[in-house]
C-alpha cells in the first residue's frame, strides 16, 4: 500500500470546536463470521441500549441530541436522517436485533451501541487515495449500501470521502459500497465520533476497547490516534 493521509477539515473545526475523532487501524487482520462470543457481546449492548434509554426520550439524550443538531446546522433533517447510533439505538428499543454480519463489523456495533457513540468501520486495503472527513462540493459521488444508482451530496453536507468518491453521507449516516468491510478485509480503520458532550478521554477508552476486540477475535496489528483540531492529519500506512 502506497503512504496515504487521513484528515479533517479546518471547517469542521470550525463549526464544532470540541470535536474529535478517535482512528483505529488495524492490519493483517483475520475477519470472518463471528464467534458466538462477539455475538453475545453485541447483543449485551442492545440489552444495555433498553436498559438505560426509552423511545418516548430519545431525541433528548445527550449523546443523541448532539447529533441531531449537528445534523441540522448543515441542512439534514434529523427525523429524515438518523445518525447511525440514534438509528441503532431506536432498533434495540424496538428489540429488533442487529445481524450479525462479521467479526469486525459486529466489534463496531457492539461498542458503539455500548456506549452510544457513533462507530464505523471501512476497509482501508482497497484505498488508492487520502481520506478526509470534510464538507461536500456537491459534484460528489455516492453510491449507497445495497444500491447500485449512484448519487451527489448536497453542498456543504459533511462527508466521508476518498477523492472525489463518498464513502459516508451527513457524516455519520450512511456508508457507502465502496470500503465496506468483508470477510476477505484484511486492513480497516475504525472511526470513534466524540461529539460534545463525549470527552477525549472517552474517545481514547473507546478506541483502546476496539483495540482490544480487534486483537482478542481478529488478531493482526493496531493502532490508534485521535484527530483534533490540534492534530488534523495522520498517516494511514504502517
Amino acid at each position: 500500500m502506497k503512504e496515504l493521509h487521513y484528515s479533517i477539515a479546518d471547517e469542521i473545526f470550525a463549526r464544532f470546536p470540541g470535536y474529535a475523532r478517535g482512528v483505529v487501524l488495524a492490519y493483517d487482520v483475520a475477519n470472518g463470521e463471528s464467534s458466538s462470543e462477539v455475538v453475545s457481546l453485541l447483543r449485551d449492548a442492545e440489552a444495555s441500549v433498553y436498559n438505560q434509554l426509552k423511545i418516548e426520550t430519545i431525541a433528548e439524550h445527550p449523546r443523541i441530541k448532539s447529533w441531531r443538531e449537528a445534523y441540522r446546522s448543515f441542512g439534514a433533517r434529523p427525523s429524515e436522517f438518523r445518525s447511525s447510533i440514534e438509528a441503532m439505538a431506536r432498533r434495540a428499543l424496538r428489540h429488533d436485533s442487529l445481524p450479525s454480519i462479521n467479526a469486525l463489523v459486529d466489534i463496531g456495533n457492539a461498542v458503539s451501541l455500548r456506549y452510544l457513540v457513533p462507530t464505523g468501520g471501512h476497509a482501508i486495503d482497497v484505498l488508492t487515495q487520502d481520506i478526509a472527513l470534510r464538507p461536500a462540493k456537491g459534484d460528489e459521488t455516492f453510491t449507497p449500501f445495497g444500491s447500485e444508482q449512484a448519487e451527489s451530496p448536497l453542498p456543504g453536507e459533511i462527508i466521508f470521502a476518498e477523492g472525489n468518491i463518498v464513502l459516508t453521507r451527513r457524516w455519520t449516516w450512511r456508508q457507502a459500497n465502496h470500503t465496506l468491510t468483508l470477510p476477505t478485509t484484511k486492513a480497516i480503520e475504525y472511526n470513534v465520533d466524540g461529539l460534545p458532550p463525549i470527552p477525549v478521554s472517552e474517545v481514547d477508552e473507546i478506541c483502546r476497547r476496539v483495540m482490544d476486540l480487534i486483537r482478542r477475535f481478529c488478531g493482526g496489528r493496531a493502532r490508534y490516534e485521535i484527530l483534533t483540531r490540534e492534530h488534523p492529519r495522520i498517516k494511514l500506512t504502517e
